[in-house]
């Protein structure tokens, strides 16, 4: 399920559909938003906003990465 937050953010909405679609095979949706959730979080007020898309995707995809390499 997509929060609030997700839905309001299209840095969000984007991240979670490709990411999604990525890792279907291996991690929930849920991780996959819960994750982008929590990387948005960590990034606000700490990159240009016209950085925040990529930033944002690098991040999630990184520590999905981990959580699936860890698994």
């Amino acid at each position: 399920m997509i929060t609030q937050d997700a839905r309001a953010d299209r840095y969000c909405l984007e991240a979670i559909g490709r990411l999604t679609a990525e890792f279907h095979d291996v991690l929930p949706r849920e991780v996959v938003t819960d994750t982008v959730l929590a990387a948005r979080r960590d990034l606000e007020g700490q990159v240009a906003r016209e950085a925040l898309a990529e930033m944002l995707h690098r991040l999630a995809h990184h520590r999905l990465t981990r959580l699936w390499i860890d698994a």
